[in-house]
């Protein structure tokens, strides 16, 4: 039945450019070569019988830290208007669509450009398209939805996080040591916040260890060079 439809619509296709389109007499033949020939084709290398297999997303899913994305929600619930973009952009981050949900985010922030939530979630966004490294324009959105909501703990949590796992550690303890200091004691956020920065500590202190250790060692001579005499 599938070659049947096939048929009729290369059929059709070369009635059109004939009757409809007016093709030159002279360019049949050449037409309905090219057809048969793309018929033919896929009749050596098609399988219409065969099930579809759908792929899997290009960008990785391993960022869409269901935890995370809750945590931005109980931030972000009084900052911005623009809940029903979030919704869409949360469950394309669900599954690991970094930037189709910053596509998402830049149309909501065209209808909604003081809507904090919005940037904070663009931050995020960007920063799982680059597979967890901070770029320029992540910093931006952070930036921009801390300046339109200077109270918004959303900004410096996310930033802190994006920058941690560049390999920015100060940079990332400063901004969270900030946000503990001015957190309310019942924030639901609080606890997450002080377990990561004491988390945050025990590497700045691992690596300071590290690089203090290489600094002290002795230098080896290379093999077969004796050491300088006194």
């Amino acid at each position: 039945m599938t070659w049947v439809l096939i048929l009729l619509i290369a059929v059709v296709v070369w009635g059109v450019m004939v009757f409809l389109l007016k093709l030159p007499r002279t360019g049949w033949e050449i037409t309905g070569a090219a057809l048969l020939f793309g018929i033919s084709g896929y009749a050596l290398q098609g399988h219409p019988g065969q099930a579809g297999a759908p792929q899997a997303p290009v960008e990785s899913a391993k960022l869409a830290d269901q935890t995370l994305i809750k945590e931005r929600q109980q931030m972000g619930a009084a900052f911005g208007q623009g809940q029903s973009w979030l919704i869409l952009a949360d469950a394309l981050t669900r599954q690991g669509q970094f930037g189709a949900a910053a596509d998402v985010l830049n149309k909501a922030l065209v209808k909604s450009p003081q809507d904090a939530d919005l940037w904070v979630a663009l931050g995020n966004a960007l920063v799982g398209h680059t597979d967890g490294v901070i770029t320029p324009a992540a910093q931006y959105a952070f930036r921009k939805a801390a300046t339109i909501a200077p109270d918004h703990p959303g900004p410096p949590f996310f930033m802190g996080l994006a920058l941690a796992q560049s390999g920015r550690l100060a940079e990332a303890r400063t901004l969270w040591a900030q946000l503990l200091a001015r957190s309310p004691t019942d924030a639901p956020y609080r606890a997450d916040l002080q377990t990561r920065l004491a988390q945050l500590d025990s590497l700045i202190a691992e690596q300071a260890q590290a690089q203090g250790g290489m600094a002290g060692a002795p230098t080896v001579p290379p093999s077969g060079v004796k050491p300088a005499q006194q």
